[in-house]
């Protein structure tokens, strides 16, 4: 059972419990349960639906993050694709055109200025 659910659990249980617990103490001695008692269990409801509703949040966020990140890989892969073809003919067609002992030279460093010549 996910955690969710389990503090959906257990907020519904608390509650039944300190509703019946506050009924059955009316009818037979004409009172409530000790503060103490209902604080307890007020306590615990509360904070298992604050529980529930973070587990919810959470469940939405990974959702909306495993659905972001399914979409740039695809969105990669497809540009990956295109790009990798277009680049595989540039280099194949330059090594045919220079034949098998030409090298494919990367273009020198960047940033060099007007000081450094």
């Amino acid at each position: 059972m996910t955690l969710k659910w389990l503090a959906v659990v257990v907020a519904t249980v608390s509650m039944t419990l300190w509703a019946t617990g506050n009924v059955v103490t009316l009818v037979v001695n004409g009172g409530q349960l000790p503060l103490l008692v209902n604080l307890l269990v007020l306590t615990s409801a509360g904070t298992a639906v604050v529980l529930a509703v973070v587990a919810e949040l959470h469940e939405r966020l990974n959702d909306r993050i495993s659905a972001l990140t399914e979409f740039l890989v695809a969105r990669l892969n497809e540009i990956e694709n295109h790009t990798g073809d277009r680049n595989t003919g540039f280099v194949e067609g330059y090594l045919l055109s220079h034949g098998q002992e030409a090298a494919v030279v990367p273009f020198g460093r960047r940033g060099r200025g007007a000081a450094e010549r």
